[in-house]
């Protein structure tokens, strides 16, 4: 998906930039009428390829998602009360370690539905994890107990699930963007997986740790 997208970009602007030396040809020899039409022609070229250069700088750490995929897997350990230990392996090889506190691990993440039009071409539901945390049973624990809370997210310069909260022009392009979210006990040394489909997050416990 990123690479044909960065292939639409530089044919699109290749293309731009043809129809700018034909305008300036054209300009030379005061045919103003084609012009005209090198000058449109090159300026919607230059645009569509700068609309695909933004989407495939912003798609950048987005994984697609087309069936109920593997996110992460997660080693649980207690280490006191409402304390635990875990280790978050995602599927790029990454592992963390976190210390949490609460009575759940508790994951977050950003998801993406396009257009059935972009569907077409080639741009399918994405995901991308933003969080990990502590969790607490009780709400009244969550207001005055220590809050854990670690971004799995890496930074960019370019975001599409931002751009699309921003920016009211990506509404043809993007179907809904929406955060998605699950929890876990953690009380007792466990290892889970952490799944992700078109309808969002979901925990499955495993019987071997890693």
């Amino acid at each position: 998906m990123i690479d044909w997208l960065m292939a639409t970009s530089i044919g699109f602007g290749v293309l731009g930039f043809l129809f700018l030396l034909a305008g300036v040809a054209s300009a030379r020899r005061r045919r103003f009428a084609r012009l005209s039409l090198h000058t449109v022609l090159a300026l919607a070229c230059l645009a569509c390829g700068a609309l695909c250069l933004t989407l495939q700088l912003s798609l950048q750490g987005y994984r697609a998602l087309t069936r109920e995929d593997l996110a992460a897997t997660i080693q649980v350990e207690p280490v006191g009360p409402s304390q635990f230990r875990v280790t978050i392996r995602l599927t790029n090889g990454q592992t963390e370690n976190y210390w949490l506190a609460g009575d759940e691990v508790y994951v977050d993440a950003h998801i993406l539905k396009w257009k059935p039009w972009a569907n077409l071409l080639g741009l399918h539901t994405a995901y991308e994890l933003d969080r990990i945390a502590g969790r607490y049973h009780r709400i009244e624990d969550e207001r005055v107990r220590p809050r854990t809370v670690y971004q799995l997210t890496t930074d960019r310069l370019v975001d599409v699930f931002a751009l699309r909260r921003r920016y009211g022009w990506l509404e043809p392009v993007v179907d809904a963007e929406y955060g998605s979210a699950s929890f876990f006990p953690a009380h007792d040394r466990i290892t889970i997986e952490l799944r992700v489909s078109t309808s969002g997050l979901l925990f499955r416990p495993l019987t071997k740790a890693f």
